[in-house]
């Protein structure tokens, strides 16, 4: 089992423990490639205007983070074409997928781009061009594994031409063209091929070899050759999207949810809340389903304090079926003095009276959690946009302390698990100030957190999120407070979102983490501002304008009556953004 993740810089952690990995199979592999070939793959990343193309790297990792093969896609976006220039699996990989469902995530990624075709070089299957047997048996066989793509090469040219005399083995150039219909024009061809040569080759090819093999494509359109080693030419691998249709927005969601159940009057973080929006997304195009996986808990406590996690477990676990418990007792804090009775210790992790232990709350947010993380999972492969519909919801839990009906801050979870693979912006639309995330993150500048909310004089949980509240040592300045007076209206919190993500795209993450509230609508028990169905679809166009990947986590919201519909309203505003090119 593995997952294929996109990579296009190796300066955190994790990336560059992939990228050290690929060049361990290039050398593999490849062994007549240069040491300074290998040793290329990262500036290629970093410095796409030395090599005139952007490259993007994706790597198939295990559970483990073990790279199983990887593909380097590059993309010329001035020509509008992609050109693979490797594409390799492990030694034991081989018979595993890794490879077919390396070149479709390729496949997938031109076509965001709205590239007119990707292009590779191939090694020939015709024994003049390469008298080695042994040798032409292998290109035989990869030859017959890119025509399952409908990959062949390009007839009729000199491109397979050797550079200089005694060169053997000159490769074809093959084509893909996605979902175009037709093979490119001669001059667009001409274009595409002059631009590989000089790019890629131009300090080996002399300017009139390449003069040469340019002029030699002539038909017009170009003529692939024939299919050579399938007996019927396979079916289109994806199915055309439209001019202006997207990729869904993934959404993962927790089917057990509603084991958390506080039964009490006025309890309003209930069942009901999951229901209704599923209703309401019913069969809409704009999501997606996606299964959630399990995580280890280890990512939980790289977030949350052990004493906390250790408590929430034992006192949900201790408390009857059916029961809750809520703290009466708020001493102060003090580490060496902690009673022994789960439920008086309850006011010493909880900041309020409205939070109860229950008995299934702590697997309802570890689940929540696992959603989170399965969403980010999302973004590492690719995907513009997912969505972890949850409850209970989590951006008031800190590292210490669980309240506001939240015991786990999913969305700081996720953010800090995408913080190893790249900067991450956790941004707070909710009605309420996202106080888990100023604390979990405030002395750090890897993650920027900003939170839009009603004013802390007036507004749970009061005594955070003020403006000069603005982060500690290296995270000062990576901290951002935008407090809106009661019943701001929808125009002036327009203008606030407008400057909140000019920070955003100040700090030029590689993510961002939405912790999306629908506790902003017009007549939620909880909030005082007024928003409509219109509002939310402009604000998601606003945040998908950003166009980076980005992480949905559900928050608040309490008024069912039209929370489904202004969560659909944000999601096409999202949609009509950030999943289109």
């Amino acid at each position: 089992m593995f997952r294929i993740r996109k990579i296009q810089d190796d300066l955190f952690p994790m990336n560059r423990q992939a990228v050290e990995q690929v060049q361990e199979i290039l050398r593999s592999r490849f062994p007549a490639l240069r040491e300074d070939q290998v040793a290329a793959i990262p500036h290629q990343l970093r410095d796409p205007l030395k090599y005139r193309f952007r490259s993007i790297l994706f790597v198939a990792e295990n559970i483990r983070g073990r790279v199983q093969g990887f593909a380097l896609l590059m993309h010329a976006p001035d020509e509008r074409f992609c050109f693979l220039d490797y594409i390799a699996t492990s030694r034991g990989a081989t018979a595993s997928g890794t490879g077919s469902a390396l070149y479709e995530r390729c496949r997938e990624e031109a076509r965001l781009l709205k590239a007119t075709g990707i292009y590779m070089e191939g090694l020939p299957d015709d024994p003049a061009l390469c008298p080695d047997l042994e040798i032409l048996e292998e290109n035989r066989a990869r030859l017959k594994f890119w025509e399952r793509f409908g990959v062949r090469p390009i007839a009729n040219t000199r491109y397979e031409t050797p550079v200089k005399e005694g060169d053997t083995c000159p490769p074809y150039l093959l084509a893909d063209i996605l979902d175009n219909g037709e093979p490119p024009a001669a001059a667009r061809a001409r274009q595409v091929c002059e631009a590989i040569l000089r790019r890629k080759y131009g300090d080996y090819c002399p300017d009139d070899y390449i003069r040469d093999v340019v002029e030699s494509f002539r038909d017009d359109p170009v003529v692939l050759r024939p299919f050579r080693y399938l007996r019927k030419q396979p079916a289109a691998i994806a199915v055309a999207r439209g001019p202006d249709e997207g990729p869904p927005v993934r959404l993962f969601y927790n089917e057990h949810h509603d084991i958390h159940h506080v039964r009490e009057r006025g309890y309003v973080e209930s069942p009901v809340r999951i229901r209704v929006l599923l209703k309401t997304f019913g069969t809409s195009p704009l999501l997606k389903q996606g299964t959630a996986r399990s995580f280890p808990e280890k990512h939980i406590r790289a977030v949350h304090a052990p004493e906390l996690v250790d408590y929430l477990k034992a006192a949900c676990r201790a408390t009857p079926e059916g029961r809750s418990v809520y703290p009466y007792v708020f001493p102060i804090r003090n580490p060496d003095r902690r009673p022994k009775d789960l439920g008086i210790l309850a006011g010493y992790y909880c900041i309020d009276t409205f939070t109860p232990v229950h008995r299934n709350a702590w697997e309802a947010a570890r689940r929540a959690v696992d959603c989170a993380l399965s969403g980010a999972e999302e973004l590492l492969g690719g995907h513009p946009c997912a969505y972890a519909l949850v409850r209970p919801p989590g951006h008031h839990a800190e590292t210490r302390v669980y309240g506001g009906f939240c015991y786990l801050n999913s969305a700081a979870i996720a953010a800090h698990y995408l913080s190893r693979y790249g900067r991450v912006a956790l941004l707070d639309i909710d009605y309420h100030h996202g106080n888990g995330h100023q604390e979990i993150f405030y002395r750090r500048s890897d993650v920027l957190t900003l939170s839009i909310h009603g004013h802390p004089s007036t507004t749970y949980p009061y005594f955070c999120g003020f403006r000069r509240e603005r982060g500690e040592g290296p995270g000062l300045g990576y901290n951002h407070n935008y407090p809106l007076r009661e019943q701001a209206p929808a125009t002036e919190y327009r203008k606030v979102l407008a400057a909140a993500l000019q920070e955003v795209a100040r700090y030029a993450p590689a993510w961002l983490v939405v912790s999306f509230g629908l506790d902003t609508a017009k007549g939620d028990p909880t909030g005082s501002f007024a928003f409509t169905g219109r509002d939310f679809e402009k604000a998601g166009r606003m945040i998908g304008s950003l166009r980076l990947p980005l992480l949905l986590v559900q928050e608040g919201g309490y008024l069912t009556r039209s929370m489904g519909q202004n969560a659909l309203s944000f999601i096409k505003g999202i949609h009509e953004t950030i999943t289109r090119s």
